[in-house]
Parts: structure tokens; C-alpha cells; sequence
């Protein structure tokens, strides 16, 4: 089917990870011009360049107001203009740590990174909306948000922000500034990613997808086909406002016993 995204100058942040880099993947074979994010990826960053015919890399810290602004400058340079942003740049703390061992300061930079880092990226997105007179933003959030995760309270708190009260804000403000803009979210749940790596062993699956009706992990590429579909005014034209899980079917509760 018909995406429309051909041409279309696309951002992806955070596309030097394992959903960034197939989500970039996955629009530069609609025919996109896709500009890949990274920041302290490069490397990866530039591997994936090399698969998509040497699509521009740009740096960024995306919790420096100033960075962000030089990063869309940058990619409008490169790309002419910026029609779609797929905002997938995030960190989880591998760490279990309980509320009452959570230290503030890593509550605080577990925010800034998957959440202050989204405000500014969309800040910075709608900035280049308000330019172009159309848009279609799409936000990572995490199952996490939505169900909690324990021993992750920060990272929940921060994921749930960012598809509940950001989500539902921005796709009201956009139409401020073009009437068919759209903002819409994913929520992955346990994806093979490096962010994941050694947490998503056989063993592992066997007992994190007793919750889930799909007894598996997520690919990233199961994750960037859901982005697609929702940054195509073609086949999303009239959606926004909404969060699609990608998680397999995953409950807060258990459905397998073994």
C-alpha cells in the first residue's frame, strides 16, 4: 500500500539504536530522505548512513535546548525541509532499584533523557511545522507508562508523561499551526535492542511473556512499521492523539502459568 512518504525529509532521533536504526531503515524504503540522529553513537549512526546511501548524521544532546535547535537546522539544511519527526531517542536505567532506594539524581536525569529530551525535541519539530504549514510528529513511549514497572518507577513516570499528558497537549497545539498536523505514540514493550541486550535471554521471554498473548519479544522492526503507518497522512491521515502498543498483546496481569 501507498505510504505517500516518498520524498518526504524525515528526522529520527536516536537512530543509532535498535528501533531508531529500523524505524530509519523502514522510511528510506518508502522513499524518504531520512536524516539520522545519534549521540554518542556515531559509529553505529554512521553504519546506518551507509545502508540508506549516505543519509546525513547529526549529533545531538537532546536534553541541550541549544543542541536540539542546531539539530533541526542542521537536518533542514540537509534535507530542505523537515515533514516528519519520529522521536525515538531514550534511555532505560538497567538498574532495579525500588522508590525508597532511588536516588533523586538519578530520578532527575532519567526525566531529563526520556522526557525533557521529548519536550525539546518537540518543541523543535513544531518549529519547523509552524515553517512548512504541515507535520506528523510521532513520540516512543513504553508499555511502561502505561502499566508501570516496578524497580523503574522513574522510567515509567517519564514514558507515561510522554504518551498521557504531552501526547494529548501536542496534538491539540499543533492544529494551531496546520490544520492537518497530526502527533500520534507507540508503546513498545520488551524489544531485542541494545538498550535491551542480555535482558531478553530465552529463559528470560519464558517468564516477562507470561503476561502477554504472544509469547515473544518484539523486533524493531515490528516497532518501526507501527511509526510508519502512523507518520503516513495516507494511511493515518485521520489519526492523532493515539498510542499504539506494540508489546504483543502484553496485560498487568498473568495469562500463561508457565
Amino acid at each position: 500500500m501507498e505510504t505517500g512518504l516518498g520524498g518526504k525529509g524525515i528526522l529520527v532521533t536516536g537512530a543509532s539504536g535498535g528501533i531508531g536504526a529500523a524505524c530509519a531503515r523502514a522510511f528510506a524504503a518508502e522513499g524518504a530522505r531520512v536524516a539520522v540522529h545519534y549521540y554518542r553513537g556515531e559509529e553505529r549512526a554512521r553504519s546506518v548512513s551507509a545502508e540508506l546511501d549516505g543519509a546525513p548524521v547529526v549529533g545531538a544532546d537532546l536534553t541541550d535546548e541549544l543542541e536540539v535547535d542546531q539539530l533541526f537546522a542542521a537536518t533542514r539544511a540537509a534535507l530542505g525541509r523537515v515533514d516528519v519527526c519520529a522521536a525515538v531517542a531514550g534511555a532505560w536505567p538497567s538498574d532495579d532499584e525500588p522508590v525508597w532506594e532511588l536516588s533523586l539524581e538519578r530520578w532527575e536525569r532519567t526525566l531529563r533523557q526520556n522526557l525533557t529530551s521529548v519536550f525539546l525535541t518537540a518543541r523543535g519539530f513544531l518549529r519547523e511545522v509552524e515553517r512548512n504549514g504541515h507535520g506528523s510528529l510521532i513520540l516512543v513511549g513504553s508499555t511502561a507508562g502505561l502499566i508501570g514497572e516496578a524497580g523503574h518507577a522513574d522510567y515509567a513516570a517519564a514514558k507515561a508523561a510522554v504518551t498521557g499528558g504531552l501526547l494529548s497537549s501536542l496534538k491539540n497545539e499543533i492544529v494551531r499551526i496546520a490544520p492537518r498536523g497530526r502527533v500520534n505514540a507507540v508503546a513498545p514493550g520488551w524489544t531485542e535492542s541494545p538498550m535491551t541486550r542480555g535482558h531478553v535471554d530465552p529463559e528470560r521471554v519464558q517468564r516477562i511473556s507470561r503476561t502477554m498473548a504472544l509469547r515473544k519479544v518484539a523486533r524493531p522492526e515490528d516497532v518501526a512499521r507501527q511509526v510508519v503507518v502512523l507518520a503516513s497522512d495516507e494511511l493515518s491521515g485521520h489519526v492523532t492523539g493515539q498510542v499504539v502498543t506494540v508489546a504483543g498483546g502484553m496485560e498487568g496481569r498473568v495469562l500463561h502459568e508457565a
